[in-house]
């Protein structure tokens, strides 16, 4: 199905179409599926940890990317900034709902549906004020602007069908109404999109993906490190909840490593339209070659988990791979250094024996 998206890239290429199919799934499969997820569900106290959850990993994840930006030396400070409103975000929904769907069936996509609600906060309401918090450090506009703004963020995340579906799903659950409560045509509506939700991702997916030459290198190496990262947590939360079910453990492993969200380009989108000097305060062409790699990316990485699922249960083989690949990140920054250090010590060693050479002649001359 990636495949035929790669295929159709010609056909279906320009932003306009692809927004026409993101919105089909935003606002009608992925709500359906969802929904009926919720619903084939027995809502229970312990499932409010997972918003909880879903806000401590991208705690975590903002924490790791202002210290670990670091390690990073070539990045310019608006690209420091970038990564620290992407990176830690997350966008389930087109890259880990359907894949959870396919493999592990209703109950995990509706506890990955209440995790997106903590992380849905994180990316529209807190990444934001992080935004605007940097914005003003500049020297800007009124903050009657922010407030403003923030009050629409708050409209918007009640107002988005995945939102507005959930909160009928978890009344309905409160109420002890299930899906067979509702009129059967209503019902058979509602299965006919879920079902189209995961061959329409997976079109998606491949009718998107446009990578970018200039920066692949750093930003593949950038992905890694967080990847690494998301591995090496979720190994160490396995490790101390053995008793967790398969399902958690795997929505566990899989949901932290879900592409970056666009919300945060959308943020920053705005400060940059905002701005009328330089320098920016976020490199907005960066952020939206990071976006293109990370769906691909992450959309590997959850297939492969979910594919060898018994392998990836033990907590020491989630750690191996997390520190290969956060290791991995830095491999060609190392290789660089080692050909420039080799690079100057034969220049050093040329430039002695020349000075040898020329003492030479002169003492013959």
């Amino acid at each position: 199905m990636i495949g035929l998206g790669l295929l159709l890239q010609r056909k279906v290429g320009s932003p306009e179409q692809l927004k026409g199919v993101k919105l089909l799934i935003l606002s009608l499969a992925l709500p359906a599926t969802i929904f009926v997820a919720l619903l084939n569900i027995e809502l229970s106290e312990h499932m409010l940890l997972f918003p909880l959850l879903a806000l401590v990993i991208n705690g975590l994840l903002l924490a790791a990317t202002h210290f670990g930006h670091r390690l990073f030396p070539s990045l310019s400070r608006a690209r420091q900034r970038t990564l620290m409103m992407l990176l830690p975000s997350l966008a389930p929904g087109l890259s880990c709902f359907p894949f959870l769907a396919e493999y592990l069936g209703d109950e995990a996509v509706a506890l990955a549906a209440l995790a997106d609600v903590g992380n849905k906060l994180f990316v529209l309401l807190l990444l934001y004020l992080l935004a605007m918090h940097w914005y003003y450090k500049f020297g800007a506009q009124q903050r009657h602007q922010e407030n403003s703004k923030i009050r629409q963020l708050v409209v918007d995340l009640f107002s988005e069908p995945i939102n507005m579906v959930m909160i009928v799903a978890l009344l309905m659950l409160g109420l002890g109404l299930n899906l067979q409560a509702l009129p059967s045509s209503v019902a058979s509506v509602i299965l006919r999109l879920s079902g189209i939700m995961a061959p329409l991702i997976l079109l998606f997916i491949g009718l998107a993906v446009k990578i970018n030459g200039h920066d692949f290198g750093l930003i593949l190496r950038l992905l890694s490190w967080r990847a690494g990262i998301v591995f090496v947590l979720s190994g160490c939360f396995i490790a101390l909840m053995p008793e967790l079910s398969v399902p958690v453990m795997l929505l566990a492993i899989v949901f932290p490593q879900s592409a970056c969200s666009f919300w945060p380009y959308a943020h920053m989108s705005t400060v940059n339209g905002m701005e009328a000097h330089q320098p920016r305060t976020f490199d907005v062409s960066f952020a939206l070659s990071v976006l293109a790699i990370s769906l691909p990316f992450s959309t590997l990485i959850i297939l492969g988990v979910l594919s060898f699922q018994s392998f990836m249960l033990e907590p020491l083989h989630l750690l191996g791979i997390g520190a290969v690949l956060f290791a991995g990140a830095f491999v060609p920054q190392l290789l660089s250094r080692i050909k420039t250090a080799i690079s100057s010590e034969a220049a050093q060693k040329q430039e002695k024996k020349d000075v040898e050479v020329r003492k030479v002649l002169a003492e013959a001359g």
